[in-house]
């Protein structure tokens, strides 16, 4: 059974196959130079840029089964193992005017401003080596949830409509993927996440084990902070009910600064293209409280070092259990590669970005297609593995290029397509004059 046929059943519709439709989308995200309908329709054997703008924006197929399916396969090939770990991190993507789904002014992260973008958050099953990724969720601002006929125009749901910070994003996310049944030792997330105290708590009652990145400025104290309720200090007035901390906190870059050279141990974390990933890596037990719990937590901070940089320092928090070793702990840490690398992968290979995509229905369905996409790379590179240890995720694009059928090119063939789009254009125009000449009054 070929890869696409396993998830045929995903797109019949209404008595529908659009299952062929699938296939020729899946080859147009590898084949085309731009993931838009028309570049992939000129590239693609049978490829139609009607059928492709029906299957994505129109078509009722349902983006969530196929997500379903996808994290049980990449469970199965990435899931259960010792360094298999879920990242989650989010991915923008800058837009023109504000007829997009979730569009707004907003930080975006590719462009490194505020700018107009879209948001969002993803999860990504690594198992140290390979990744692909599970999950998505497209973040509505504020400015979105509050206007009823904008959300009519993008047809988001009924049930999305609700504002849900990107942190309650990615614990929804989280949920779904242990209720899935995925087999994965930690969960992953940088310092915007990191600075969540009610997510990392969330993380840390389910208990998930977590490695999260933190801001410099994260106060923390070497001791249990000896919370108590203060003993009035006068029979007037109200008594004190609020805990305070017996001792003083700190930042963990003031922590850090204390450190002396014995505090550092040189790691190697992995081996890449460019040689051993080889860090100093620093690790004390400290509390967390942010001033609403009722106890204190305390956690592992992990701090990383460039070797021959010494001021570029990554600051990251951990509820692992206190015996978990420092390379461990060193190892956890830099999984966080992985989603930049899925990132990179998606946009670069796969048209992550290149969606013509407006409405809600359309942005879900692009991005599982480019999901189902980014599967078959993992399956491929695992499946020739370890034979072909460097094979890349750009190889299986290239090798895809040369071997799957796409439309001929030369003179006749442009003039051919171009005949086709006018007859199409004609077709509609002669369409939409009917249409207004039967609505007219007489």
């Amino acid at each position: 059974m070929s890869f696409v046929d396993r998830y045929g059943s995903f797109f019949r519709t209404r008595g529908h196959d659009n299952a062929g439709v699938a296939q020729r989308y899946l080859q147009g995200l590898a084949q085309a130079a731009a993931a838009t309908f028309a570049v992939m329709a000129a590239v693609v054997e049978d490829g139609c840029e009607q059928q492709f703008q029906h299957f994505i924006s129109n078509s009722p197929w349902r983006h969530e089964p196929v997500v379903e399916q996808i994290g049980r396969d990449a469970d199965r090939l990435l899931g259960g193992k010792p360094g298999s770990a879920l990242i989650i991190d989010e991915s923008s993507f800058p837009k023109q005017g504000d007829r997009s789904v979730g569009v707004a002014r907003q930080w975006c992260g590719r462009l490194g401003k505020v700018d107009n973008c879209q948001v969002a958050v993803f999860a990504v099953l690594t198992d140290g080596s390979h990744h692909t990724p599970v999950n998505m969720r497209l973040y509505l601002p504020h400015r979105w949830i509050e206007d009823r006929a904008r959300c009519d125009l993008a047809e988001v749901p009924v049930q999305a409509r609700t504002l849900r910070s990107k942190s309650e994003l990615a614990l929804e996310m989280v949920h779904a993927a242990r209720a899935r049944g995925m087999r994965f030792a930690w969960v992953g997330v940088d310092g915007g996440y990191g600075k969540e105290p009610a997510f990392l708590r969330a993380l840390d009652d389910a208990g998930e084990v977590f490695v999260a990145d933190v801001h410099s400025t994260q106060r923390v104290w070497r001791e249990p902070p000896g919370l108590h309720v203060p003993a009035p200090t006068s029979a007037r007035g109200r008594r004190p009910c609020r805990q305070r901390a017996a001792t003083d906190d700190m930042t963990v870059a003031q922590l850090v600064a204390e450190f002396r050279a014995a505090d550092w141990t040189r790691c190697i974390l992995r081996d890449s293209t460019r040689g051993r990933l080889t860090v100093d890596i620093a690790h004390r037990r400290v509390c967390v409280w942010d001033g609403e719990e009722v106890g204190a937590r305390c956690w592992h901070l992990v701090v990383r070092r460039e070797v021959g940089a010494t001021s570029k320092i990554k600051y990251s928090l951990s509820n692992a259990p206190a015996e978990t070793s420092l390379q461990s702990l060193a190892e956890m840490q830099g999984q966080r590669y992985w989603v930049e690398r899925a990132f990179e992968d998606a946009k670069g290979e796969c048209g992550l970005a290149d969606y013509q995509a407006l409405g809600w229905r359309a942005w879900h369905h692009h991005v599982t297609m480019v999901m189902l996409a980014m599967l078959f790379i993992a399956e491929q590179r695992a499946a020739n593995q370890p034979g072909l240890a460097l094979l890349s995720p750009r190889d299986i694009v290239e090798v895809l290029k040369e071997t799957l059928p796409s439309k001929p090119q030369g003179k006749e063939a442009l003039v051919a397509r171009i005949n086709q789009r006018h007859a199409r254009r004609r077709s509609a125009i002669i369409s939409r004059f009917r249409s207004q000449t039967s609505a007219a009054p007489s």
